[in-house]
């Protein structure tokens, strides 16, 4: 009876907001926002540097909040897209005063001993403090995922679900399907990748599946680990030159193993070894490159991968939805934008208004916070009448 009352007092919650949002004139928060992609002859240079190329594109700006350490959590992704005759690439930029490369390294004690930097207040995967940049983005597969071409991410997002402080991610039914593009500054940005994964309807377990909906596409060989040893007191290796962190990360080709020796108390070393992933996970091409407060981040893949678990896009003359987090130092909790969806320009396309590439974030926090209120509430909503039928 509890979660019942729970359950209709967020309803009334939800009606009261979304009045007072109509009446504010924001009721059309959750309207798509519609990228172009323009067909090019050439594909551009993955390498996170902005080229010519990218003037024919024109581009949109999304509007995200929420999240973690985000300036007034609010900021903006002005995001591009191009495409060749059998690939797609993305250039995306975003406001980030801090470069966050420092995730959970190992620091030498004055007795001797390691320990695992973490974030003090860390409720459960919740590192908000010595953690990486990130940016997802989550697509819609054979537009299987009820509900999400009308509201987005917030109809997979299981907000405050336990027993974790922050909820799951998982699809509603067997058959949907959503692919996750996740690029991770310090395990995938030194391999020029993002890491391709996916979403299904699987629940949360604490054995089986602690990540619940989320997982990554097949691999044959690569990819990340953290370093430790197999009591996981300390770290196994060093990079080649035995000299502390940073970089916060090792090759695998280049590990050797750690000589204590060579280390004094605060001295750190890398929490992750790298290597590039190698397969179906594997197969975004990717680089960011951080700079006086702003992420540049260039990416590609084919139309067509050919796996079950990628968006495809075989039709040309329809449009794809997607969601968009970007994850400012932190390991969950990420800032959202609204509903966005990808078409693709057949015919040539005009000259481009140009978006600005410099500055920081002026949206409003308000009216974007109350908008991102109302999707989470639309997603609830969705998800207890799909549950019903």
């Amino acid at each position: 009876m509890k979660r019942v009352r729970n359950r209709l007092l967020l309803g009334v919650i939800g009606l009261v907001t979304v009045a007072s949002l109509a009446v504010a004139g924001i009721a059309g928060a959750a309207d798509p926002t519609n990228l172009t992609s323009v067909k090019v002859d050439k594909a551009p240079t993955i390498d996170g540097q902005v080229d010519s190329l990218w003037n024919s594109a024109p581009g949109v700006t999304l509007d995200v909040a929420g999240g973690a350490n985000l300036p007034a959590s609010a900021t903006k992704v002005n995001l591009y897209s191009v495409y060749t005759s059998d690939s797609v690439y993305f250039l995306a930029e975003y406001w980030d005063p801090s470069q966050s490369l420092r995730r959970a390294p190992w620091q030498k004690q004055a007795d001797g001993t390691w320990k695992k930097l973490s974030d003090p207040n860390d409720k459960g995967g919740d590192n908000n403090l010595v953690y990486e940049d990130k940016l997802a983005f989550l697509w819609n597969i054979n537009d299987s995922i009820k509900g999400f071409n009308e509201i987005g991410c917030a109809a997979v997002c299981h907000a405050g679900e336990p027993p974790k402080p922050f909820g799951n991610k998982y699809t509603a039914s067997k058959g949907e399907l959503g692919d996750i593009w996740h690029w991770k500054s310090v395990r995938t940005n030194p391999n020029s990748q993002i890491d391709d994964q996916y979403l299904d309807d699987t629940r949360y377990d604490a054995t089986n599946s602690p990540e619940a909906g989320r997982k990554s596409d097949p691999k044959t060989a690569g990819g990340y680990s953290d370093n430790q040893t197999d009591d996981k007191k300390a770290p196994k290796y060093a990079a080649p030159d035995q000299k502390p962190a940073p970089p916060y990360w090792i090759f695998d080709k280049d590990k050797v193993a750690l000589d204590d020796t060579k280390y004094k108390a605060n001295d750190e070393v890398a929490g992750i070894i790298t290597a590039p992933i190698q397969g179906d996970r594997g197969d975004i091409s990717a680089q960011g490159a951080w700079k006086d407060g702003k992420w540049t981040l260039e990416w590609g893949r084919k139309l067509n991968t050919g796996s079950q678990f990628d968006v495809q896009y075989a039709d040309l003359s329809k449009s794809y939805a997607f969601g968009v987090a970007v994850f400012d130092n932190a390991a969950v909790r990420h800032a959202t934008s609204g509903l966005a969806k990808l078409t693709f320009e057949q015919a040539a396309a005009p000259a481009p208004t140009a978006l600005p590439r410099t500055g920081g974030p002026t949206v409003p926090v308000l009216p974007i916070a109350l908008g991102a209120g109302i999707l989470a509430i639309l997603g609830f909503a969705l998800r207890l009448k799909l549950a019903r039928r």
